[in-house]
């Protein structure tokens, strides 16, 4: 309890963290407050992790608004049902949070929302990096290979800190993280394997004939949705990349012959 006490809210987030020489952590409003103790630091620097899941919400619109990419708008649609699966588990098991975390939480804590949500991102995100994404080669081999698994350390660091940060702000047992994690990530696997990659080895399987008729749907053709993984290793962002270049380099020729007349 004393540990609780001792914690103040983000302003805006709802997130609690250890204090700093007795400023608000008012982060969304004055900037980065002035830490005391490394603790403390941490404690702030975990606040901010676990908001990730908030922050993800929107860049999941945005990438689907601009892109137009079914696979983002796939990895968007299971998200929803994993956070929905959630909230049945909360509301079916009905398992308190931790004792500290009562004072500043409301809401069931088994399994941890946060960690399912990052378990989810993670593990549908390194399956599509794994099966489908071919990233630019850089020539070599062994360096091509260590970007790839710096990117899979990068992601499962992230979703590993997150879940870190439920337990150190008092939100949630152990268990109940352990819990959400393995959840989370078994969803986006299964997620994945039957949206994703059944459909891309077998095309003509149920699931790809169920991802076919949604790509020719008169709705899906009038907002534009498209598969760019199906047709290029990285979703098209090279061949994007060198059209844009191409054109650039004619209309830049084209200003510079208009210069000399």
């Amino acid at each position: 309890m004393a540990v609780a006490a001792e914690r103040v809210s983000l302003d805006l987030t709802h997130v609690v963290c250890k204090p700093y020489i007795k400023i608000p952590c008012l982060v969304l409003l004055t900037g980065y407050p002035v830490p005391d103790d490394v603790s403390s630091r941490t404690s702030f620097v975990l606040a901010l992790l676990t908001l990730s899941p908030i922050l993800l919400m929107p860049a999941y619109a945005v990438l689907a608004v601009q892109t137009r990419e079914l696979t983002i708008i796939n990895m968007w649609a299971g998200q929803f049902f994993s956070e929905g699966l959630n909230i049945v588990l909360k509301r079916t098991f009905k398992e308190e949070r931790p004792p500290g975390g009562k004072l500043h939480l409301d809401g069931y804590g088994f399994p941890s929302s946060h960690s399912q949500y990052m378990g989810y991102f993670g593990a549908f995100l390194i399956c599509h990096l794994y099966f489908r994404h071919r990233f630019a080669s850089t020539g070599n081999a062994l360096l091509d290979l260590s970007f790839r698994l710096l990117v899979y350390a990068g992601i499962t660091s992230w979703v590993a800190l997150v879940a870190y940060s439920r337990l150190n702000l008092l939100y949630h047992t152990p268990h109940q993280v352990a819990w959400g994690l393995a959840i989370g990530a078994l969803v986006g696997t299964i997620h994945y394997i039957v949206t994703e990659h059944l459909p891309y080895r077998r095309p003509l399987s149920v699931f790809g004939r169920v991802r076919a008729a949604v790509l020719k749907h008169p709705f899906t053709n009038w907002i534009q949705v498209r598969d760019g993984w199906a047709i290029w290793p990285d979703g098209g962002r090279e061949i994007e990349w060198q059209h844009w270049k191409d054109v650039y380099q004619e209309r830049q020729a084209s200003f510079h012959l208009k210069r000399t007349n």
